[in-house]
């Protein structure tokens, strides 16, 4: 502790022919730091003795390694992992093995490209009088063979989706579907997207890039759906053992239900998944009977369905669309699932009022109307 004695005069304080003793005290408690403060052993009189990182890669490199060198004091990452353990932990990644092309040969095609564009004179025309058209389709197809799958993924991760699907996993979704409720472009289901269960009520158009004699899985599934169970799902569509890309001639498990949103609930993530099959897969522990109108038997959880068949089977693309609640659902509930229509709702609590005082002191006029008995407001009549 320290103490400082200060003279001051009248004047300094606003107070004629007086004098004024002001004693502060300083409440100060110094602490050693437990260990070496960062860059205390820097001189920093002469910094151009420092060495240079002559690069954004060295630079880089140093300081991931200051970064994950130990320190003595407590970090934002060891108070997180304190409360969760498995924060920020490293997640398995269960997708097809990703081959990245090389950069050398990238680099090549790229100044390849902008050669032949150079020389030629009708596309400088073009880009001059700014008529120059780009095809939609082929930067579509560059951005699904470049940086999309991992647009996706990153997509994927900020919904949730692998966290309450695949805990502790991921996959870079490199199979891109294409997935149409409607012969226009209305009704796509892209990623996050919203469409209305009208909208999804009927069987979409999918397609997708497949080899010949190759086999795949196809499901949909919404992880905030079930009436009962948090943790459980309802399995929408499911089709096993799809031979190339026709979708119409696999083995259907379970056939198609439109999305049930209950009102007052929100929007829910409904998710496509498209499993690569190693070989031809036995799905009779999962074929549900048809029509499968129970709730109960749709029932389901995609990350026990992806244990049971592992070995014979890799996810390889990923599609997911939000809805909420309108007219078709009732018809679902009523006509489809032969049920009762859930309806959720916010009670509000009734509002608090402090107890009635006999002279209320300045009050607004319309004090009164707080306490009336009747459920009509008398605001402004008097």
């Amino acid at each position: 502790m320290a103490l400082r004695t200060v003279l001051r005069t009248g004047a300094d304080l606003g107070v004629n022919n007086a004098r004024t003793f002001i004693t502060t005290a300083f409440l100060r408690r110094l602490v050693p730091p437990l260990g070496p403060m960062p860059n205390e052993d820097l001189d920093s009189k002469d910094l151009e003795s420092l060495e240079k990182y002559r690069s954004y890669t060295r630079y880089l490199r140093k300081a991931e390694e200051a970064r994950n060198k130990p320190a003595w004091w407590k970090t934002y990452r060891s108070y997180v992992e304190k409360q969760d353990p498995e924060h920020d932990a490293e997640k398995v990644d269960i997708g097809l093995p990703y081959l990245r092309p090389s950069r050398l040969k990238e680099v090549k095609e790229r100044t390849q490209m902008v050669k032949e564009n150079k020389k030629n004179a009708e596309l400088e025309r073009a880009s001059r009088l700014r008529t120059l058209k780009v095809s939609l389709d082929r930067v579509q197809d560059e951005w699904g063979k470049t940086s999309g799958p991992f647009h996706i993924q990153r997509l994927a991760e900020h919904y949730g989706v692998f966290r309450d699907l695949f805990p502790n996993a991921l996959f870079l979704p490199q199979v891109l579907m294409q997935i149409n409720y409607s012969q226009d472009n209305g009704g796509q289901v892209h990623y996050g997207n919203r469409l209305t269960p009208t909208e999804a009520a009927s069987v979409p158009q999918i397609s997708f890039e497949a080899e010949e004699g190759s086999l795949w899985t196809l499901m949909l599934t919404c992880p905030d759906e079930h009436l009962l169970d948090n943790e459980a799902e309802y399995v929408h569509w499911l089709v096993g053992n799809i031979p190339g890309g026709s979708v119409q001639e696999g083995e259907e498990l379970c056939h198609y239900l439109p999305p049930f949103p209950p009102k007052g609930t929100g929007f829910h993530r409904y998710v496509y998944f498209l499993f690569k099959q190693e070989v031809r897969i036995d799905f009779q522990e999962d074929v549900r009977t048809t029509p499968c109108l129970s709730p109960a038997e749709r029932s389901f959880k995609t990350l026990d369905f992806y244990r049971k068949h592992q070995d014979a089977m890799t996810p390889a693309g990923l599609s997911f669309f939000q809805s909420q609640w309108d007219e078709s659902v009732s018809d679902t509930f009523h006509n489809s699932l032969n049920m009762r229509e859930p309806v959720f709702a916010f009670i509000r609590p009734p509002v608090y009022h402090p107890p009635q005082v006999k002279h209320p002191h300045r009050q607004p006029l319309r004090y009164l109307d707080r306490y009336r008995n009747g459920k009509e407001h008398t605001y402004g009549i008097y």
